[in-house]
């Protein structure tokens, strides 16, 4: 522990004239208060404030900051009163005193009322005197260096999961970056261990591999501006995990793609050196476009200020370099702490010149109750995140931009599955309705839901999005299967096979596929393996170069390359010819041919978007046609678009209608799938425009079909 006589030092280091008597005074009263109070780790409770009141020096704050350190904790957990300590230290470290003891209580409970009673006092406190809050960030500090000796996890994983929520932001807010940082890195492994693990681990192996460019980076910027006369601090360090692991969160940003493991800061005398500084930097190497961010002419809310700029540096590898002055950099990493430093700001300790702060005070005073006042203004300082709550009172902490559903799956991962709407501030709402600061959510749910496709053109979280994809892949693989039988169980009637789920099983073990029948039945339907490999695979007799396509014809499929094989005439002797992929034409269709260097004839549609590239290249077009024979057997693939109920049956229905106009489905793909519809497309196996044509009005006259459509893509 720090003794009595070591913190007066501390303090007279950098306030010659501080109060020592008080100080004094302040240590043993603290320490007879507690008494024989012990913390979880052992230790005399004691040392709690002591490390406290050692931290703040460390920030280098005023005496009485220190006294209110020392006395914190005496209010709440001794048998000393608010009166004694403002008879023994004065009415404003009695005030200070007291308004740490009500942050203690910050605690987001199913109480409304205790909720917003918190929060307001929470608010006054900091608008007062804002080192109330540099005292309890403190407190929270040195209780979180000091959380491994507490034996629940649960309670672990809690105290760390407020840390984030509340108190980091709030550092942030006041321009505390250090103590930021340091409070995100102590509550991350905590809150997402598989996270922390995982992101140490590789920040491990990177940091073995990349050392030396830092190193690098360090010298030439030392070197060029010793060239230009201009006297710089270079220092290199590596970023905070918790922080990397917001960028990969948030912003999707793949670990090995970040270009900044690694904070290079310049550091000069004053805000007109960092412009000559940010001269030679890109004189040196070469920016990047869009990326030089200037906070010294717009300063943050907190007081930020510094140059950001990220240029091409060695090993040709991005770097970003942030280029501030001594007294920027230490309001950066001190923020509001840094005040009493720089004595000119030593006079501003309430904290209403904060914007935010400001913002809250006139909510506020205009709130009819604590309780409108919270409804209204929930965290309101967090523009970056959005904190809402259950109708408990639980605190939900999500991304800007989230929605319902993201709240739903915050809540718990089958809620997010069996949500069908929800209810902000007790008003019914959409599911992709946006949250806001402060809202209360409700979640209603059904069993009978099932999280849809669409949902994802919404939703922000990762969780949620992971959720959703996940469950819509089961949902489209049970299609698939459903399909894909049906599909097996017509080829078999089609060639008056017996159909049996054994047969299929059998297949699956030939074609090496792994979960039997049923992921035959699943490759089947979503196309990935025809119809016709597997029937082969049982029946290998009837493995030949034409097949049955209905009514007893026997069809080819139409070559879609090769050296003039198509029944096109316009066709230039010896140039290979193909069938285009992006309008699918069909006999019957009015087409052109595009003659291309290296790829021969394009065969497209008259009407093909693809064409329009072609506009000024008159040379490259043909004129073509079909050439058609009564003995045609060729058979083409024509695509169309439906829009199908969401009912059992329907996609049943779909391939028996083809099959009974002698056409065949040879691919399906899914493209949309919500509650009362799902999009699919279709890829038939036609002989022609006018059966393509017949095929579509059948499916057209389906009670099942909304819509159906040619698609030409």
């Amino acid at each position: 522990m720090i003794r009595q006589f070591e913190l007066v030092e501390m303090v007279k280091s950098y306030d010659p004239d501080m109060d020592e008597m008080i100080l004094n005074q302040a240590y043993v009263f603290s320490m007879k208060a507690h008494g024989t109070q012990k913390r979880a780790s052992g230790d005399p409770y004691f040392s709690h404030p002591l490390e406290v009141a050692g931290i703040l020096t460390g920030m280098q704050l005023d005496c009485d900051t220190i006294v209110t350190a020392l006395l914190h904790d005496t209010i709440e957990d001794t048998v000393a009163t608010y009166e004694q300590i403002e008879e023994l230290f004065g009415t404003n470290i009695a005030r200070m005193v007291d308004g740490v003891t009500k942050l203690s209580e910050l605690e987001y409970t199913s109480e409304t009322l205790k909720q917003a009673e918190n929060f307001r006092k929470l608010l006054l406190a900091m608008s007062t005197d804002i080192r109330v809050l540099l005292v309890k960030l403190a407190d929270r500090l040195h209780n979180m260096r000091t959380l491994h000796h507490i034996q629940k996890s649960e309670k672990r994983s809690r105290i760390a999961r407020e840390t984030l929520d509340i108190y980091a932001p709030l550092a942030e807010r006041i321009g505390m970056q250090e103590l930021m940082n340091e409070l995100e890195s102590l509550s991350f492994p905590h809150v997402y261990p598989e996270a922390y693990e995982s992101i140490m681990k590789r920040l491990d192996y990177l940091h073995d591999n990349t050392e030396n460019i830092r190193d690098e980076v360090i010298n030439e910027l030392e070197k060029i501006f010793l060239k230009n006369h201009l006297e710089v601090e270079v220092v290199g360090r590596r970023k905070q995990p918790y922080s990397i692991w917001k960028k990969i969160t948030y912003r999707n940003v793949s670990l090995e793609n970040q270009a900044d493991l690694f904070a290079f800061r310049v550091i000069v005398d004053g805000a007109e050196d960092c412009y000559r500084a940010l001269g030679v930097i890109h004189d040196y190497w070469q920016a990047v476009p869009g990326l030089l961010k200037d906070y010294i002419s717009m300063p943050k809310p907190n007081g930020y200020q510094s140059i950001h700029t990220v240029v091409i540096g060695p090993q040709r590898k991005r770097i970003e370099v942030q280029i501030r002055s001594t007294e920027m950099d230490v309001i950066a990493e001190k923020g509001v702490a840094a005040h009493w430093r720089y004595k000119n700001h030593a006079s501003k300790k309430d904290g209403v010149h904060y914007r935010w702060l400001r913002d809250l005070l006139e909510i506020l005073e205009h709130a009819a109750d604590p309780e409108e006042f919270l409804e209204n203004t929930k965290i309101a300082m967090y523009q970056n995140q959005v904190f809402c709550f259950t109708p408990k009172g639980e605190l939900i902490n999500l991304p800007a931009g989230a929605t319902v559903v993201d709240f739903a799956y915050a809540v718990h991962t089958i809620i997010g599955d069996n949500c069908v709407g929800g209810k902000v501030n007790g008003e019914p709402a959409q599911l992709k309705r946006v949250l806001s600061n402060g809202d209360q959510v409700e979640i209603l749910t059904s069993k009978a839901q099932k999280p849809h496709q669409s949902w994802t053109n919404f939703v922000v979280t990762g969780k949620a999005k992971a959720a959703i994809r996940r469950n819509t892949r089961k949902q489209q693989n049970n299609e698939y299967r459903k399909l894909g039988e049906d599909i097996l169980r017509h080829s078999f009637e089609e060639r008056s096979r017996e159909y049996t789920k054994k047969a299929i099983t059998a297949a699956a073990k030939k074609l090496n596929l792994k979960g039997g029948a049923g992921i035959v039945f699943e490759k089947v339907g979503s196309g990935e393996i025809s119809n016709r490999e597997v029937i082969e695979v049982i029946f290998p007799h009837l493995k030949e170069n034409k097949h049955s396509l209905g009514g007893g014809l026997v069809k080819k499929r139409v070559q879609k390359s090769g050296n003039n094989q198509l029944p096109v005439k316009g066709l230039i002797p010896g140039r290979p010819v193909h069938i285009s992929k992006c309008c699918h034409p069909i006999l019957g269709d009015r087409i052109v041919g595009i003659v291309s260097e290296g790829k021969g004839i394009m065969v497209h549609t008259i009407g093909c978007e693809a064409l329009d590239v072609y506009t000024d290249a008159p040379e490259a077009w043909l004129d073509l046609s079909w050439q058609a024979h009564d003995d045609n057997t060729e058979i083409y693939i024509g695509r169309v678009d439906i829009m199908l109920k969401h009912v059992s049956g329907s996609l049943a229905s779909v391939l028996a209608l083809v099959a009974q106009d002698d056409g065949n489905v040879s691919n399906i793909k899914f493209t949309e799938r919500s509650v009362d519809i799902f999009r699919i497309e279709l890829d038939l196996e036609v002989r022609d425009v006018k059966h393509l044509t017949d095929v579509m009005s059948a499916l057209r006259a389906s009670k099942f079909v909304n819509s159906i459509e040619r698609a030409f893509a």
